[in-house]
C-alpha cells in the first residue's frame, strides 16, 4: 500500500509538470506528514548530510571543467585532429564527427555538451559538403552519448553517490567500453556514408597531423591529468575534478587564449546554475531514498526477486527495459536517483557487481539522450539543425539500433567493463 502511495503520487506530480527535485520533495513531505510518525526536523537533517558527502564535490568542478573547455577553442581544435586522422575514410566528416565526440566526452563529461561543441561546428560543414541533414544530425547526437560514458563522467558520478561506490573504479570501467561504442558508432557511420554514396576528405600528410596535434594536445592532455592522477593515487576523483577545473581555466584563457576575462563571470554562472539544480535534485532524492529505505521496500523487493527465482539474467533483462522506457520521460540524473536505491539492493542480492551494474545503467542513460520525446541530445541537434524532433528521431534510428545492440554486449559480457578496474587493482 505505502509503496503504491509514494510512486503515485511521485507519477502524478511529475506528469502535471513539477520539476523533479520539487516532485521528489513534496512526495516525501506529503508521505510524512500523513502515513508516517518520522519527525519532520529529520527532513532538514537529511538534506543536508545527503550533499555533505566529499564525491558530490566533483559534480560542480566537472561540470565548471566542461563549460571552460566548451567556451573556449578546445572543441575547434579536437575536430581538426579528428579530421586529420579520419577524415579521409567512406563518411569524411562524419567519422570525424564521431571521434571528435569520443575526444570532448574524455575532457567535458557531459552529453549535451559534446552535441553543442561538436555539433555547432561539425553539422552546418557536413551538410554544406553535401551530406544529408539526417546524417549530419544522427551521427553529432548519436556520438555525443559518448559523453556519459567516457570519463570523466556526471553521470557516473551520480550514481556513484548514490550507491556508495567506487567513482574512480567506475571512471576505469567506463574506458574500455566507450572505445567501444566509440568503434561501434564509427562502423555504423561507415555503413551509413557508404550506403549513400556521401563524401570523404583528401587525406592528410603525418606532418599535418602532428601539426594539429599538437594544436589539441592541451586539451588531451585533460584526459592524463583526470584519469592518470586517479590511477597513480595522486588524488581521489574529487580531487581529479577540481584539478580538471583550474587546468581548463588555465588552458582556455592563457594557453589557447580563446576565452577572455569578461566571458569568466558568464561560465561561472552558468556553471553554478547547472551543479545548484543537480545539487538540489540530489538532496531530495535523499529524501526520497531514506522513506523508501524506512519503508523497507528495497529490502521487500531484492527479497520478492529472490524468491522468485527470476536470477541475474532474467533481472538484467527487466533493468534494461525499465530503464529504456524511463529515458524517454526523465533525464539520466533523475532516473539515477530514484531508481538506483531501489534496483541497487536487488543486483547486489543477485550476486552482480556493482561496478558492472554502474556501467550497465550509464549505457542505458546513455541511449536515454536519443529517445524521444525528452532525448536531451534530440533537442540539442534540434537546436542546430532546426529540424523538428520527428526528424531528429528518425536521423538516430542506425545509431540507435547499434547502442542496444551494444547494450545487450555490455550486459552480459561484464568482463569488458570490469578488465580495466581489476587489472589496476581497484577492486
Amino acid at each position: 500500500m505505502n509503496t503504491a502511495v509514494i510512486f503515485g503520487m511521485l507519477i502524478v506530480l511529475m506528469a502535471i509538470g513539477m520539476p523533479v527535485g520539487v516532485a521528489l520533495g513534496l512526495t516525501v513531505l506529503t508521505f510524512m506528514f500523513a502515513f508516517t510518525t518520522v519527525p519532520v526536523e529529520s527532513v532538514a537533517l537529511k538534506m543536508f548530510t545527503g550533499i555533505e558527502k566529499f564525491e558530490i564535490m566533483a559534480i560542480p568542478f566537472f561540470i565548471l571543467a566542461g563549460n571552460f573547455l566548451t567556451s573556449g577553442g578546445v572543441a575547434r581544435r579536437m575536430i581538426n585532429f579528428a579530421t586529420a586522422m579520419v577524415g579521409h575514410i567512406t563518411g569524411g566528416l562524419g567519422m570525424s564527427a564521431v571521434l571528435a565526440c569520443a575526444l570532448f566526452a574524455a575532457v567535458s563529461g557531459s552529453s549535451p555538451a559534446t552535441v553543442v561543441a561538436i555539433g555547432s561546428i561539425l553539422i552546418p560543414a557536413m551538410i554544406k559538403q553535401g551530406f544529408s541533414l539526417r546524417f549530419a544530425a544522427g551521427t553529432v547526437a548519436s556520438a555525443g552519448g559518448l559523453g556519459i560514458l567516457i570519463p570523466p563522467s556526471i553521470v557516473m558520478v551520480m550514481y556513484a553517490v548514490t550507491t556508495n561506490a567506487s567513482i574512480g573504479a567506475l571512471f576505469m570501467a567506463g574506458v574500455v567500453p566507450g572505445i567501444l561504442l566509440a568503434l561501434m558508432l564509427g562502423l555504423a557511420t561507415w555503413w551509413q556514408a557508404r550506403k549513400h554514396g556521401f563524401p570523404r576528405q583528401p587525406k592528410e600528410s603525418w606532418a599535418a597531423r602532428w601539426r594539429c596535434f599538437r594544436e589539441a594536445v592541451w586539451g588531451l592532455l585533460l584526459i592524463v591529468v583526470v584519469m592518470g592522477g586517479i590511477y597513480s593515487g595522486i588524488f581521489t576523483a574529487t580531487e581529479a575534478a577540481a584539478m580538471s577545473a583550474v587546468y581548463a581555466f588555465v588552458v582556455a584563457m592563457f594557453v589557447y587564449r580563446d576565452l577572455g576575462w569578461k566571458q569568466v563571470p558568464k561560465v561561472l554562472l552558468d556553471s553554478a546554475n547547472m551543479a545548484s539544480m543537480l545539487l538540489f535534485i540530489i538532496a531530495s532524492a535523499v529524501l526520497f531514498s531514506f522513506i523508501l529505505t524506512s519503508e523497507q521496500i528495497p529490502q521487500r523487493m531484492a527479497e520478492a526477486i529472490v524468491a522468485s527465482g527470476l536470477g541475474p539474467v532474467g533481472f538484467l533483462v527487466v533493468v534494461n527495459i525499465l530503464l529504456l522506457l524511463a529515458g524517454n520521460i526523465m533525464e539520466p540524473s533523475s532516473i539515477i536517483l530514484i531508481l538506483a536505491p531501489i534496483l541497487f539492493p536487488v543486483a547486489v542480492a543477485l550476486g552482480i557487481d556493482p561496478i558492472h551494474f554502474g556501467v550497465i545503467v550509464t549505457v542505458n542513460m546513455e541511449i536515454g539522450m536519443i529517445t524521444p520525446p525528452v532525448g536531451l541530445n534530440l533537442f540539442v541537434a534540434s537546436g542546430i539543425t532546426r529540424a523538428g524532433m520527428t526528424e531528429m528521431t528518425m536521423a538516430v534510428l542506425p545509431w540507435l539500433y547499434t547502442m542496444l545492440v551494444f547494450l545487450v554486449l555490455i550486459t552480459y559480457v561484464p568482463q569488458i567493463s570490469l578488465a580495466l578496474p581489476r587489472a589496476l587493482g581497484m577492486m
